[in-house]
Formats: C-alpha cells, sequence, structure tokens
C-alpha cells in the first residue's frame, strides 16, 4: 500500500496521460458466468479482512522499510532468518475475522519487498527457504479459511523491490543495490508464474489483489496477458488493482485506497466510479503492518461510519490488520475488530447482502436497500423531522431496525418525512426500516 511521504511521487506519475497499448487493447474483456456469479456473492459479503505480514514485520515499522531506510538487497536479505513467528495460527486468524462479522480475508502473498509468504518454487527468497519457520503460510491460510467457508483473496505486489529484472526501475526501490540492467518481461514471467503456483495449488481463491502498478504506470505490464492467466486457472477468480485508475479490462472489482468510492481525501484515488463490484480498504490504526508505536487506533464509532458510509456507496470494506512479528494479531487491535463485529450483530440486516439504496449519500447519512426494504441509516441529523426525496414507491410502514418500534411518517409529493425518535446514548447509526410497496 502507499505511505504518506509516496503520494507527491504518485500525484506527478497519475499525471501521465494515456494507457499503454496493452492496457487498452480492444478485445473486449467478457466474464464468465463463474465469475459473474462470484461478482454478486462478493457484493453480498459486504466486510472482510485485509492481513498486512512478512519479514519487514521483524523491524516493527510497517511493511516499507527497505525502501525507506534505503536497505540494500543484501542488506535487507539479513532479516530475513528473524522472521519467525512461532505463535502464527491460521485458524485463531480466521476466527477473529469471523468474530468481526468479515464474510472474506485478503492475505499479503507478496509485497514490494518480493518476499514470497508461500513455498514458491521460481525463487528461493521466500519463507520456506530463507526463514526458521519452514512453514507455508498461504497454505494453512487457505486451509482454515476453507474449513471455515471464508473465501480467501491474495494480495500480490507487481512492484518488487528484490528482483533484478524489474528494470527499469519505478518511482520506488531505486537504493536496493540492484544492477542497473534487466529484463522486464522475463520479471512479467516470473510474476505470472508465481500468480500460477497460487492459483494451482492452493485451491479455489476468491480473487487476486495486486498493488504496485503506480510505481510504472508507464510501463507495458501486459495485463490482459495476466489477467487472462488468472481467469483461465480460476475463472471465479476475481482481479482488482490498487492503481488508482478506471478499471482496466479483464478487473472484476475496483478499489479505493484509504478513501470511499468516489472521493479523493487521500490525494491519489481516481473520483470516477465504476459499475464493477466496489471495495474500500482502510487501517484498524494507522499503518498497514505492525507499528510497536502506531498509536492511532481508530475507535469504534469512526469504523461504524465507515462500514455503514461504504455500505450506501455499494462498496464492500476491507479492513485492515497487522499481526506482530510472532504471529500474532496485537491484542488491542483485536479487542475493536470484536467490538466491531458486537455491532455488525445487531445491525447487520441493514449490511449484509444490500446494495447502495435508493438516496444518494446526504449530509445526514446514508441508505442501503434489499429487495423492497429500505433501510435510512441516520448518522447526522438535529432534528426529529428528516425529509427524504420521493422513493417512487409507497411507503407502507417504518420502524426501527433496533428494537422494532414504529417510526411515524408523513408522505407527500415531495418525499416521506419520518419523525425520529430520541437517539440512544452512543447510538452512532440509528436505522429506520422502510416497507415499500412491491
Amino acid at each position: 500500500m502507499i505511505r504518506r511521504r509516496m503520494l507527491a511521487l504518485l500525484v506527478a506519475v497519475q499525471l501521465v496521460p494515456g494507457r499503454s497499448a496493452v492496457q487498452a487493447q480492444a478485445t473486449p474483456y467478457v466474464p464468465s458466468a463463474e465469475n459473474l456469479a462470484a461478482r454478486v456473492r462478493f457484493q453480498d459479503m459486504k466486510l472482510g479482512m485485509f492481513i498486512h505480514w512478512g519479514p519487514a514485520i521483524t523491524q516493527q515499522n510497517d511493511m516499507w522499510d527497505m525502501e525507506e531506510k534505503h536497505y540494500t538487497v543484501k542488506e535487507y536479505e539479513t532479516i530475513a532468518p528473524l522472521f519467525n513467528p512461532v505463535r502464527f495460527d491460521a485458524n485463531a486468524w480466521v476466527q477473529l475475522a469471523q468474530d468481526a462479522g468479515f464474510k472474506y480475508i485478503t492475505l499479503i502473498t507478496k509485497h514490494h519487498d518480493g518476499f514470497a509468504l508461500w513455498d514458491s518454487k521460481l525463487s528461493d527468497w521466500n519463507i520456506m527457504q530463507r526463514t526458521p519457520f519452514k512453514r507455508d503460510i498461504v497454505r494453512e491460510m487457505a486451509e482454515a479459511c476453507r474449513a471455515a467457508g471464508m473465501p480467501l483473496f491474495l494480495y500480490y505486489s507487481q512492484l518488487d523491490w528484490h528482483h533484478t529484472d524489474y528494470f527499469p526501475r519505478g518511482g520506488t526501490g531505486r537504493g536496493a543495490g540492484r544492477p542497473a540492467s534487466g529484463d522486464f518481461n522475463k520479471y512479467l514471467d516470473y510474476m505470472n508464474g508465481q500468480l500460477s503456483e497460487l492459483l494451482s495449488n492452493y485451491g479455489p481463491i476468491g480473487g487476486i489483489w495486486f498493488d504496485g502498478m503506480w510505481d510504472r504506470p508507464e510501463a507495458d505490464w501486459k495485463l490482459r496477458t495476466t489477467y487472462d492467466l488468472i481467469h483461465r486457472l480460476q475463472p471465479a477468480a476475481m482481479v482488482g488493482s490498487n492503481h488508482h485508475k478506471s478499471p482496466f479490462p479483464g478487473e472484476d472489482f475496483q478499489m479505493f485506497e484509504k478513501d470511499l468510492p468516489g472521493g479523493n481525501s487521500a490525494g491519489f484515488n481516481t473520483t470516477d466510479v465504476s459499475s464493477l463490484p466496489l471495495e474500500t480498504a482502510e487501517t484498524v490504526a494507522d499503518a498497514w503492518g505492525f507499528r510497536l508505536n502506531d498509536r492511532a487506533l481508530k475507535p469504534l464509532d469512526r469504523l461504524v461510519r465507515y462500514v455503514v458510509n461504504a455500505t450506501g456507496r455499494n462498496a464492500n470494506f476491507l479492513l485492515n490488520v497487522g499481526p506482530t512479528a510472532s504471529g500474532e494479531i496485537w491484542p488491542v487491535h483485536a479487542a475493536r475488530l470484536r467490538e466491531l463485529g458486537a455491532w455488525i450483530k445487531s445491525h447487520g440486516a441493514a449490511i449484509y447482502g444490500t446494495r447502495g439504496g435508493p438516496i444518494s449519500p446526504r449530509a445526514w447519512g446514508v441508505t442501503t436497500q434489499r429487495g423492497n426494504t429500505v433501510y435510512v441509516h441516520v448518522l447526522d441529523w438535529p432534528d426529529q423531522a428528516l425529509t427524504l426525496p420521493p422513493l417512487g414507491r409507497r411507503v407502507l410502514r417504518a420502524s426501527l431496525l433496533i428494537g422494532g418500534a414504529a417510526v411515524p411518517f408523513r408522505s407527500a409529493p415531495d418525499g416521506v418525512t419520518l419523525t425520529l425518535p430520541s437517539r440512544a446514548a452512543g447510538e452512532v447509526d440509528q436505522i429506520v426500516v422502510l416497507e415499500l410497496a412491491g
């Protein structure tokens, strides 16, 4: 993922006009029936757990140490033997995801340092060959997720600070001490080979979550070759990329990093929102990976608002945690996730399986919808009277989601006015359930 200090660089490189010939191929991408069904399931799940992890975590300073401290490849390789997460328990991670109300997991398999968390046969720069742990993290997570019925998505960084053939260098990784030469096509073959391993040896995969293309936005990444490979090996697997642009042909969902769809508060996301399934990714604290002095744990009400605002914009919410080098989820982070799960358990009817409602996001909140039921999520409104624009259908009844008490309403040509009851102490999202005529 992107650090704040990379923002200026990213804004600059995004000004490069146009797309490469491969990225703009005229041949249309036609998703398979399995893929279309997976998209519906993805939108129904609504909530996912993101996991950033790898040998960089031994430094307890997030995932960008190699770049930010200008480690050479040789220097950075010395931290791999320190990565020995003896307390890692895939079943415990999956159980935490379930406790938090998450319906899928997205796991780092290779971050920008190029280190593989699986038994890759294409390079010894992996957890089996370079660490004393010698256990295939991807395999154990795939088995635990499969046992729990939890779809597993795999993050893969196209950017690689370690591989010599990642050349010409992009905006990052210039201090890694690699020779000023390389064959980018060989690197793409290597990348596709690793993706083939992940998609062939670990059972059904929910999708591939790409990151790092922003490092060389002008390069010919031969995206269609890679995307066709993924769709051929696993027709239901969804492809998404954190390139911060409008989706390219072959992509199945659009993601927004630390932003809601259509917004760009982070300064690097596109404001274009496609018709594909959407996802917004955020962190439970500040850092993506574990950082010892990260004291920016998000309060529960902020996370609830993020979930509600994402859902009302027809997007999934992917919340990241960064396990420690020993393999544990930091206890305060786990506790916050369980608090979020408790809220979702009581309010999930207005979240899971819904789509963005008939009223676009407003200052007071958002709406979600499932069939003839509209959920009005009132986040901020100082008055008892809340007037909604016309819904296109007659409102049969209105009630509170929590407790079921009737909510008085008045229908008129210009809309529907709800008389909201007093909010309960600490209530972040007051949800009014509207039943519409069929």
